[in-house]
């Protein structure tokens, strides 16, 4: 199978998680959902990629919610025999002053269109390692920092050597976040000068052509959230892979940063949305920062009901999603229609997972998110009294859903709170928190919501994908303006925004979103069932047409990998 693979010269895509199916936990958030959009437009575009991530096969963490709303985790083993193919290969690496073997797995990503594309999941669970081993690449995001240490040598190490070893052809690696930036000293040691030619004092590796070769897109402008090593974790383990000083001056004097080891060593550097790349290029003077909104893939991310629809009235979207710029074209009454099936199948999965009923003809709003501070999730219930007073007067019903790090007691704290808003609402506003969030249950609430929230502190929202996501299946988004939504928000057209884009007008958001929840969100969808139906069609026409990963891999493919 891997012989199909590796006739022609491929783009390399690293990222620690990858979203490939809903059956397969290997993926904690928005970064593995987008790393997955990813692989699959670029199937569909038969973009020659392979796409390399650690098999993480004790998965993130399954989500159950206790009897007073906290978060409680338990194992999400999954088998990799059962969904891919075991590689023959194997490579060696020094960790921890000892050799580790390195396999891996063969995943195809299958297209809707034909195309295919290989994901190689790197597995360290080989009866030759010792005990201590075998586990580096079973936890997403588990374990302290020598294990993250370790599994970031095996993600960019152990990921360039695997590649070689299976007779892949790269033409350029791009790091989909820091996580995999150790790639970068596997190239500087592949590239190396010889001795007799270099003179004291110069370094001996290949810089220039090291840089050449490598793409980075950070996705977060938070420099605390980006992985920081101390080096005196970092030699034991790492070694003298390279050498110090070299290390020293390209990942930073004082630890080893993953995130300055990317951008001095990337030729294409890319925020992911506009508003990112500006924030970016504040935190990291001396680095150009291009700009690459990210998108959502058209397929996986359009419910049945609207599929069927595009595909009557628009054919090719898939292919070309800048079709549904004429999605205004289709009748009012078959986009409503559309959106009834969908809202009805959001109705009985949340009958089914957590027992509330919900009404299909009152207006839904949808808010799911990883659930920490910077997200503000609970801004919605900063002033219940005025929260019901509006539900007493325009009735709607709230569907939530999120996981919290399991050592981010801040965010479990945040679900806890929520849940307890909820129980203080019963009898104003219907509402349900639906557990264990993944890819099945996001659909659900995209489609099925009427209209999607989402409340983060500017600027520290560097892209998001959800309001993406809800717009393909025409829900209108009210959003703080904050990463993409700052280029997709044309007021009561594609949706509405809170306050303007400014970080000082944080404070006043709840209001602000009362206010138009109140004065124009829910009045037109009660008064002017014709009027929200156009807003519906802007989502489609305006954001849906636009913010999609097919859009956002051929930028990649013409700015970042061809030059």
């Amino acid at each position: 199978m891997r012989d199909e693979f590796i006739h022609e010269p491929r783009i390399a895509y690293f990222s620690m998680e990858i979203a490939l199916c809903n059956e397969i936990p290997s993926y904690s958030g928005g970064l593995g959902i987008l790393a997955g959009d990813t692989v699959r437009s670029s199937a569909d575009l038969e973009l020659p990629l392979v796409a390399v991530t650690l098999v993480s096969r004790g998965g993130y963490f399954r989500q159950e919610i206790g009897p007073e709303g906290h978060q409680i985790e338990h194992p999400a083993f999954w088998q990799p025999e059962r969904w891919a193919r075991r590689l023959e290969a194997a490579v060696a690496m020094s960790i921890g002053g000892h050799e580790v073997w390195v396999s891996g797995w063969l995943y195809v990503v299958e297209g809707h269109m034909g195309g295919r594309q290989p994901v190689i999941l790197l597995d360290t669970d080989l009866e030759v390692n010792r005990a201590e081993d075998r586990d580096i690449t079973h936890y997403l995001y588990g374990g302290d920092q020598g294990y993250r240490l370790k599994q970031e040598m095996v993600l960019g190490i152990g990921g360039v050597r695997m590649l070689q070893a299976l007779g892949f052809e790269i033409r350029e690696y791009h790091m989909n976040e820091g996580h995999s930036a150790l790639l970068t000293l596997a190239l500087l040691r592949r590239y190396a000068y010889a001795r007799e030619d270099v003179r004291p004092g110069e370094s001996p590796y290949d810089i220039p052509r090291v840089r050449e070769m490598c793409t980075f897109t950070t996705h977060t402008p938070v420099e605390s959230a980006h992985d920081q090593f101390p080096y005196n974790l970092v030699q034991p383990v790492l070694g003298d892979f390279v050498d110090a000083a070299t290390l020293r001056a390209l990942a930073g004097v004082d630890s080893l940063n993953m995130t300055r080891l990317a951008l001095n060593l990337s030729e294409y550097v890319n925020g992911v949305a506009k508003r990112h790349a500006e924030v970016s290029r504040k935190l990291y003077p001396g680095y150009r920062v291009h700009a690459v909104t990210n998108g959502v893939h058209p397929f996986t991310w359009c419910s049945k009901p609207f599929a069927g629809l595009y595909d009557q009235h628009l054919p090719g979207w898939c292919h070309e999603p800048e079709l549904l710029v004429r999605a205004d074209q289709i009748p009012h009454a078959a986009v409503w229609e559309a959106h009834r099936q969908a809202k009805r199948q959001l109705v009985e999965k949340v009958s089914a997972l957590t027992g509330v009923g919900l009404d299909p003809e009152l207006p839904i709003l949808g808010l799911a998110r990883r659930m920490t501070a910077y997200k503000r999730p609970d801004l919605l219930f900063t002033d219940l009294a005025r929260l019901k007073s509006i539900a007493a007067r325009c009735p709607f019903q709230l569907v939530m859903a999120g996981k919290a790090h399991p050592r981010d007691t801040g965010g479990k704290r945040l679900i806890e709170l929520i849940h307890a808003h909820i129980r203080e609402m019963t009898g104003a506003v219907p509402a349900a928190f639906l557990p264990d969030y993944d890819m099945e249950i996001a659909l659900a609430m995209v489609s099925g919501a009427d209209l999607w929230l989402n409340t983060p502190l500017r600027p520290l929202e560097a892209s998001g994908t959800s309001g993406m996501k809800a717009a393909f299946n025409g829900v209108p988004q009210l959003s703080v303006l904050d990463g993409w939504w700052i280029e997709g928000c044309i007021e009561g057209v594609t949706g509405w925004a809170i306050g303007d884009d400014s970080p000082e007008a944080n404070g006043g958001d709840a209001a602000l979103m009362y206010d138009k929840l109140e004065g124009l969100v829910l009045p037109l969808y009660y008064g002017d069932r014709d009027g929200w139906i156009e807003v519906m069609k802007g989502a489609i026409t305006k954001n849906a047409s636009y913010f999609n990963s097919h859009r956002m891999m051929r930028r990649y493919a013409t700015e970042a990998y061809i030059h």
